[in-house]
C-alpha cells in the first residue's frame, strides 16, 4: 500500500474576483491509477471563504480533473468544482455554466501576469523609488538588462508539462516583469481546468522564490501595458465554414452583449481597456483582421486558410476566471452558429 498525496484545489468566493485554495488529502492505494474513478469527493469549511454561513459551513469538493503533481513525491493535483451540501452548484462555481458537453469549443488561453518582487512589492526589474528604462525593448527580449525572471518562469514551464498540462509556451510581454503562457485544449472546461491547475502551479512557485503574481489587469499605473487573458476560441463552424459572412456575422453577435461580457472579463479592466496599450476601449465593441487594438482579433491565419480558423477576444483580463469567460463566449456564439450547421 503506498501513500498518495491529493491536493484538492477549489475557487473561494470572494468578489470581485475568486482565489485558489487547496488542501492535502493523504490516502492509502494499492496501486493508484491517477484517474478521477478513484477519487471521492470531499468538503471545506465554506465560511472561511465566504461560501457558506458559519451554520451551515459545509461545502462539497467534486473531483473534476486530476493531473500528476511535479514537486511531490505520489503526489496529484485534483481540480474540484464547488458545491452546496444538496449537491447543486455553488452560486461561486463558474465552471458549472459552461454549455459545451460535447467539446465542440476550442479554447487557448494566452495568461498574461506581473512577477512582483515580495520584500519590494514592485515588478522584477522595477527599483525602488523609480521606474526601469521605457517600454519597447522588453518584449521577447534576452539578456540580463531586459530580461527578469526567467529562471521562475522556465521552471514554471517544465511544471506544467510534467503535470500534463497542454502547455503551448512562454515568452516575456512589453512590459518589465510582464510575462505571458499560453495553454490550449479541446473543450472549454478541460482549457478553464488547465489554466486554473498552470496558475495553481505559478502560484506555488512563488513561495520558492520570494515573488507573488500580479494578476491585476492594471498594476503599473502611467505608460505600461495591462494585462490580458486573450481568449482565442473556435467551434466546428469557425473551423470549418470558409466564409467571411459567418464570421462576420459570429462576429457582430458580441456587439448587443458586449456589457455582458465585460461584466465576467476580470474586475478592474476598465483601468486596462482604454483603447491605448494593444486594447480597444470598454465602452466600443470592434473587430478586425489582424487587429489588435481591437476588441476581436480575426487572426490573419483564419484569413489566409480560407477563413476556416478561430476568434481571438482580446477582452478577458488577467485576473478573469476562464470558466466564466468561456462560459459567456459559449452562450453568444452557439445560437448563431446553429444557423450554419
Amino acid at each position: 500500500m503506498a501513500k498518495i498525496k491529493l491536493e484538492y484545489i477549489w475557487l473561494d468566493g470572494y468578489k470581485p474576483t475568486q482565489n485558489l485554495r487547496s488542501k492535502t488529502k493523504v490516502e492509502e492505494h494499492e496501486n493508484f491509477q491517477g484517474t478521477l474513478e478513484e477519487l471521492g469527493n470531499w468538503s471545506f469549511d465554506g465560511s472561511s471563504t465566504q461560501q457558506a454561513s458559519g451554520g451551515a459551513s459545509d461545502c462539497l469538493l467534486v473531483p473534476v480533473a486530476i493531473y500528476p503533481d511535479p514537486m511531490r513525491i505520489n503526489g496529484y493535483l485534483v481540480m474540484t468544482e464547488v458545491m452546496n451540501a444538496d449537491g447543486t452548484p455553488h452560486e461561486s462555481n463558474g465552471r458549472a455554466t459552461i454549455d459545451d458537453n460535447d467539446n465542440d469549443f476550442w479554447f487557448g488561453f494566452e495568461q498574461e501576469y506581473f512577477i512582483m518582487d515580495k520584500t519590494t512589492q514592485l515588478p522584477l526589474g522595477f527599483p525602488v523609488g523609480g521606474y526601469p528604462g521605457p517600454q519597447g525593448m522588453y518584449y521577447c527580449s534576452v539578456g540580463g538588462r531586459n530580461t527578469h525572471g526567467r529562471d521562475f518562469v522556465e521552471e514554471h514551464a517544465d511544471l506544467c508539462i510534467e503535470a500534463g498540462l497542454n502547455f503551448e509556451g512562454i515568452n516575456q510581454e512589453v512590459a518589465s516583469g510582464q510575462w505571458e503562457f499560453q495553454l490550449f485544449a479541446k473543450g472549454a472546461k478541460k482549457a478553464g481546468d488547465e489554466i486554473w491547475i498552470a496558475r495553481y502551479l505559478l502560484d506555488r512557485l512563488t513561495e520558492k522564490y520570494g515573488y507573488y503574481i500580479e494578476y491585476h489587469p492594471k498594476p503599473v499605473k502611467g505608460d505600461w501595458n495591462g494585462s490580458g487573458m486573450h481568449a482565442n476560441f473556435s467551434n466546428e463552424v469557425l473551423r470549418t465554414c470558409g466564409s467571411q459572412a459567418v464570421y462576420e456575422e459570429i462576429c457582430e453577435a458580441f456587439r448587443p452583449v458586449a456589457k455582458e461580457h465585460i461584466a465576467v472579463y476580470g474586475a478592474y479592466n476598465d483601468q486596462r481597456l482604454t483603447g491605448l496599450h494593444e486594447t480597444a476601449s470598454i465602452n466600443d465593441f470592434s473587430y478586425g483582421v489582424s487587429d489588435r487594438g481591437a476588441s476581436i482579433r480575426i487572426p490573419i491565419i483564419t484569413v489566409e486558410k480560407g477563413w476556416k480558423g478561430w476568434l481571438e477576444d482580446r477582452r478577458p483580463a488577467s485576473n478573469g476566471d476562464p470558466y466564466k469567460i468561456a462560459a459567456r463566449i459559449i452562450k453568444t456564439v452557439k445560437p448563431v452558429s446553429e444557423k450554419f450547421k
